[in-house]
């Protein structure tokens, strides 16, 4: 019987080899869309190259994103007998980097093939095959075993397929993918009908594949909680097939030195002394290395490389007695953008890793300290490059249609725009959203930029917001969390948020909760040769120029010191690029034009820093100033 599966599975992989090599192997982004700059660095044999996990590396891997073989074909079907042509993965196929730019209703699946190898000296060892991400349900086959399902559009999911793999050299993987794009699952600004504040619907594979060869037992998880105060960092590892006596040993290194090592159970927090530590901030965003080794029989099974920043954030009164969010025990004043996480030619992807970089490193040059990644969860190498270079996160949920529930009279429900009220037939919509956020949370929780959870975003689907609020604590005490962004405050969490067009503005002060401003300014420029569309672009405000830009955002700035001074302990403005049809970016979509400049934009920002608590100052008025001819 496995001889005559091996057989069956060898002659169907020799046709799809026959078939991929009769397609036009040739790939090229889809033309007449807007790009940018790093779309020329991408190619069929170099689609983001980069190990996708820094907080768990392996040194062996085998990156699968390249050309795969897809189809579009009815939701309920089988596999296709034929596809319809190649796609660069990981790009969702309606992107113009995937060379397929094509839309896929809910009424149709997504189908993926492609053939691959097991490296000889992985012989002998487990195969784990990986995803980085994937919109929304995908169900794998390799070598025609269905070896599982996953559910969910923004959480990484890894599976053994050693069983399924074949004896010979040659190998197939199939995925079949099914995407709402909208309603009752968390898909925050992606709609079937872009315009306006959502935008174009993504769907399949939109991160990394990637396998990689571990032994029987293997590590999982690891989970890194710093202890500022005590001088401590817990870690607990935890491992798959592990056998009850089988421990961890974790090494904390400051450069090339060990500082620290111990060796504990699996599943058990382990605690390290870090002595005189070094604090993990904005300007000074320190990292130490972890190496953590999976010990089976008294033997290295399984080793990873890691990394965690000694920091602490919370909420205290300043010598004033107002709110204010202290890092490391100081008072910061936290501003930053509104950050989409989109681009015009990947949509959800990023064309490069250096693409995803320059967002964060732009946004510091700026000077800025904060971004809020809105209603999208990005992939792993965005976090880290935040980590690495200090920049400040508040994360959101993506968004996702339901009906309210347990709100104030006052709470409005539904996102802006919509993107359908479809509800899958089998599961319970509430389930969905809080099994992404429980993975949302899980997956972040050791990156050390990220220092507040918002799970609503202006009453989008917001339900429960008490019970949800209590339980994000409880899963992770070490952060705040922002109940609402705007909206439909139900007064728990940590902060007190406020949306405010142009703005800026700010809620009356509390004594439990700081003051914060979650989006303000929305200030439009449109500039012909960048935009997305010519005719319907569109700004909160829109401008004239250059110059009128930065007249009307100094304002802005000036004003917001003054509430600063008040009491406001942050401020989010809207927003870092333009996006689809929207022109209110700090940059043009493509990021060839920072509007007002950076260095310019950078002179703006920086006072604000210096906080002057003043509550006897005037409240600010903000003129609209004379529009330069």
């Amino acid at each position: 019987m496995k001889n005559y599966r091996t057989l069956i599975v060898t002659m169907a992989l020799s046709a799809t080899l026959s078939q991929t090599a009769s397609l036009d192997a040739a790939w090229a982004p889809v033309e007449g869309q807007l790009m940018t700059r790093w779309a020329k660095d991408v190619s069929a044999d170099h689609a983001l190259p980069e190990y996708p996990r820094p907080q768990m590396a392996r040194k062996e891997w085998q990156n699968l994103n390249g050309l795969w073989d897809y189809a579009i074909a009815p939701k309920d079907g089988v596999r296709p007998a034929d596809f319809d042509g190649q796609i660069l993965v990981p790009f969702p196929v309606e992107s113009a980097l995937s060379g397929v730019k094509k839309f896929l209703s809910p009424t149709n699946s997504l189908w993926y093939r492609r053939a691959f190898t097991v490296p000889a000296d992985w012989k002998g060892r487990h195969v784990l095959l990986n995803f980085g991400a994937v919109d929304w349900q995908a169900k794998i086959w390799v070598n025609g075993v269905n070896v599982g399902e996953h559910r969910g559009g923004y959480d990484p999911f890894g599976i053994d397929i050693t069983g399924a793999l074949n004896n010979n050299a040659g190998q197939e993987i199939v995925v079949g993918v099914w995407d709402p794009n909208g309603g009752a699952i968390p898909h925050g600004k992606q709609n079937l009908h872009p315009g306006g504040i959502t935008y174009t619907a993504i769907s399949g594979i939109w991160q990394t594949v990637w396998l990689e060869p571990v032994g029987k037992a293997s590590i999982a998880s690891l989970k890194i909680t710093p202890d500022l105060d005590n001088g401590l960092v817990s870690v607990t590892v935890n491992g798959l097939a592990t056998h009850f006596l089988d421990s961890a040993q974790v090494e904390v290194m400051d450069g090339a030195r060990t500082i620290a090592k111990e060796e504990g159970k699996l599943g058990q927090a382990i605690n390290l002394k870090i002595r005189s530590p070094k604090p993990w901030a904005p300007g000074s965003p320190f990292l130490y290395d972890l190496k953590v080794t999976l010990k089976s029989d008294g033997k290295a099974a399984d080793e990873v490389a890691s990394y965690f920043g000694m920091r602490k954030v919370e909420i205290k009164k300043d010598k004033a007695g107002l709110n204010r969010i202290f890092l490391n025990g100081k008072a910061l004043f936290e501003m930053g953008p509104l950050d989409q996480g989109w681009w015009p030619d990947g949509l959800y992807t990023a064309p490069t890793d250096e693409a995803l970089r320059f967002d964060i490193a732009e946004t510091l040059r700026m000077g800025f300290n904060l971004a809020r990644k809105h209603v999208k969860v990005e992939p792993d190498r965005w976090y880290y490059w935040a980590d690495k270079l200090g920049l400040l996160v508040w994360q959101d949920m993506p968004s996702m249609d339901l009906p309210a529930r347990n709100m104030p009279s006052r709470g409005r429900s539904g996102r802006g725009g919509g993107g359908g009220s479809q509800r899958l037939s089998n599961d319970d919509p509430y389930e969905i959203f809080e099994r992404e956020y429980r993975a949302e949370i899980e997956t972040h929780y050791n990156h050390p930029s990220i220092i507040m959870w918002v799970p609503f975003n202006e009453g989008w689907g917001e339900y429960d917001p008490v019970r949800i609020v209590s339980w994000t604590k409880q899963m992770d005490p070490t952060r705040l969390v922002n109940n609402a962004s705007g909206w439909t405050d139900v007064g728990v969490g940590d902060v007190n948020d406020r949306h405010d067009y142009p703005g800026p503005g700010m809620n009356p002060l509390e004594e439990q909760r700081a003051s914060v401003l979650g989006e303000f300014g929305g200030l439009g420029l449109p500039l012909t040769g960048h935009l997305w569309v010519e005719r319907g672009a569109w700004g909160y405000q829109n401008m004239t120029n250059s110059a009128d830009l930065t007249d009307h955002y100094q304002v802005l700035i000036n004003a917001l010191k003054g509430y600063e001074a008040h009491g406001l302990a942050a401020a989010v403005y809207t927003q870092l690029t333009d996006c689809e049809t929207e022109v209110n970016g700090l940059m043009t979509y493509d990021r060839n034009v920072n509007k007002i400049g950076t260095e310019q934009i950078a002179k703006i920002n920086l006072p604000v820093y210096e906080v002057k608590s003043n509550t006897n100052a005037p409240i600010p008025v903000v003129p609209r100033p004379p529009r330069r001819p």
